[in-house]
């Protein structure tokens, strides 16, 4: 068997961090972006971003890969732990208070295991306090699980409301506790003792700042459901890692990783004592362009350019435009979309039997697929906060990408009331403003500002009551069926409308008796010449068509324009009847679509569609009017 091609070696990585690390591609290929510098500092604490940025990228290289120069705790609460942790309630406590404790009980545990484990690196003889912990640890071996790596909150929450043994801390809880009322007030008596010894482990071992002990929490998604009990789930944690920093010193601290539309979603009294602790993780395209390199080299071999990448391996451009733009304009900006992506282009490529390069159209054949893969990836990052979000998909489909609010106003209100009475919990959002500002928020829609449009990657300026115009995303386009910014195929002189066939069964009559074959050509090819250069003029008149609907339609008309002036010289001859009814059938579909999308430019008799339908009428007059008959009339 020969060298595999470059094509075949290449490989940009997996779906998730865990299999990537295992990969090796997370090691080889891992880009160290300033939010990771900010997070390894310890200069933030708050990671957010949307699924598939790279959290639990950074999460996990930290974990696994020894990077930081302390000890690493990592702290995944899975689904079965769920329904438990999200109702732990202690009596006399708010909610929020209640879920603090629980968080502070379980980091004030794994820092009481690592301190264990780790008195045993260290020469000499172990420090008392480090004694006590063992102790400690092992009395409520039952409560807290044997695996010192396991996270067992299920068992760790029943510790802290329950039967929790402090005597290894001199603490006997029929005497201490006699006084204190209150669930809650027994819970902070029991966690303030273990939380001191902690402590002071830390300090008999001495080990911060060089060695700081760092609690890794990711995967709450897992565990959140969007109701209240969630939130304040979320707000305890915020709270309690806030409040390790003032416990421990410098010895502990912690990361937290969440997504932002968990974190977006929050609304409690202490939020702004964490905006200095916020990292928001975006990608530009020039970092997921240097990101897709550096896995293409770690698979096809570190003599690869970024030139031989994208011009040799992949085609130089697609649909016109540069790959690598034209690929990133394609995905959310995200690392996952990016990896998933070019291991389509490459799998398609194999199947396809082309070996030695990438081809253009195994590009748009991996686009397809993977903008069915992100519509339903969409649905399922937001199910939790969107249930409905599936169901306004089909006020896009097969239509044209940008679309007008009154468009939008139009076919909402034809399903407004089936999505209330499908979703009643949600007919406050069900609304032509809230789904509008859903829509953006999730990244399905963008909004046109100034020369450009905005889709929402950061929390931006929402969406404004005076804008008025709005685009799917790329992303989504082929999923949907809305390539093209009118909804109108491109025109094809292949294709016939259906004028053509009323034409063929008599209800039109396609020559008359008498005229010249050769002249009355002639003057149909004329007449279609200079409706298709009124069209022209009118777009270049019309203030209100926006630039993407202007610049495609003058585009096809150029095609009937260029059809047209070359018909004469034809070989084999074209029927001048045939040219004629299908430019004419293109302009009144073009016409009925561009008023159904509310794109037709200026208002009333000078609309764009008005001109359209008025130009497809006399065109087919044109073709069976009677003797003399200019088809104008």
């Amino acid at each position: 068997m020969g060298e595999s091609s470059v094509v075949e070696r290449l490989y940009f990585g997996r779906d998730d961090a865990e299999r990537d690390i295992a990969d090796g591609l997370l090691r080889a290929g891992f880009k160290e972006t300033a939010a990771y510098g900010a997070v390894v500092s310890g200069r933030k604490m708050l990671v957010i971003g949307r699924k598939g940025v790279g959290k639990s990228a950074i999460c996990v290289r930290l974990a696994y890969e020894g990077v930081h120069s302390g000890g690493t705790a990592l702290i995944t609460p899975d689904d079965t732990a769920g329904e438990e942790i999200r109702q732990f309630e202690l009596t006399g406590l708010a909610g929020d208070h209640a879920k603090s404790l629980m968080w502070r009980y379980v980091f004030a545990l794994r820092a009481a295991q690592y301190l264990v484990r780790h008195a045993a690196e260290h020469s000499g003889r172990t420090p008392a306090s480090v004694k006590t912990l063992r102790s400690f640890l092992k009395a409520n071996q039952e409560l807290i699980g044997e695996a010192q790596d396991s996270n067992g909150f299920q068992q760790w929450v029943q510790g802290l409301s329950g039967s929790l043994s402090l005597e290894a801390f001199g603490v006997k809880a029929a005497a201490d506790f006699a006084r204190t009322s209150t669930e809650g007030a027994r819970a902070a008596h029991r966690l303030k003792v273990l939380e001191e010894g902690v402590r002071l482990g830390f300090v008999d071992l001495g080990c911060a700042p060089a060695h700081t002990l760092l609690l890794l929490v990711d995967q709450l998604e897992q565990v959140w459901s969007g109701d209240l009990e969630s939130n304040s789930l979320i707000i305890g944690l915020l709270l309690a890692a806030r409040h390790v920093g003032s416990q421990y010193g410098n010895a502990l601290r912690c990361a937290l990783f969440l997504r932002s539309d968990i974190y977006d979603s929050l609304s409690f009294g202490e939020g702004d004592k964490f905006r200095s602790d916020e990292l928001r993780i975006d990608w530009t395209e020039s970092d997921l362009e240097d990101l897709a390199l550096r896995r293409a080299k770690s698979s096809a071999g570190p003599e690869l350019t970024a030139q031989q990448l994208w011009s040799e391996v992949f085609p130089g451009t697609v649909r016109g435009r540069h790959t690598a733009s034209y690929l990133l304009s394609h995905t959310l900006l995200r690392p996952r979309d990016l990896i998933q992506y070019l291991n389509e282009c490459q799998f398609t490529a194999i199947g396809n039997g082309h070996r030695d390069r990438i081809h253009e159209s195994d590009v748009l054949a991996a686009t397809r697929r993977f903008s069915e893969w992100k519509l339903k990836d969409l649905v399922q990052e937001y199910l939790v906060a969107h249930p409905f979000l599936e169901r306004l998909f089909p006020l896009f489909q097969n239509s044209g990408y940008l679309m007008t609010r009154a468009a939008l106003r139009h076919r909402v209100e034809l399903t407004q009331d089936t999505l209330h009475r499908e979703f009643p919990a949600y007919a406050v959002v069900l609304t032509l403003d809230g789904i509008i500002r859903t829509l953006y928020e999730v990244g399905f829609l963008g909004v046109r500002r100034g020369n450009g449009i905005v889709y929402a990657g950061v929390p931006l300026l929402p969406v404004q009551p005076h804008e008025d115009e709005f685009h799917l995303h790329p992303c989504f386009r082929e999923a949907l069926g809305a390539t093209s910014a009118a909804g109108v195929g491109a025109y094809d002189r292949q294709v016939l409308d259906s004028i053509q066939s009323q034409v063929m069964s008599g209800s039109v009559h396609v020559v008359a008796q008498g005229g010249s074959r050769a002249a009355r050509g002639h003057i149909l090819l004329e007449r279609l010449e200079r409706a298709c250069r009124s069209v022209l003029g009118h777009i270049a008149r019309s203030e209100g068509l926006p630039d993407e609907v202007r610049t495609e339609i003058a585009a096809q008309v150029r095609r009937i324009l260029d059809d047209t002036e070359h018909a004469p010289y034809a070989d084999p001859p074209v029927g001048e009847d045939r040219i004629v009814l299908e430019a004419a059938g293109y302009f009144r579909t073009l016409a009925s679509r561009l008023r159904r999308d509310g794109l037709d430019g200026d208002d009333g008799a000078d609309s764009l569609a008005v001109r359209l339908s008025e130009l497809s009428t006399r065109l087919v007059r044109s073709v069976g009017g009677g003797p003399g008959s200019s088809g104008e009339s």
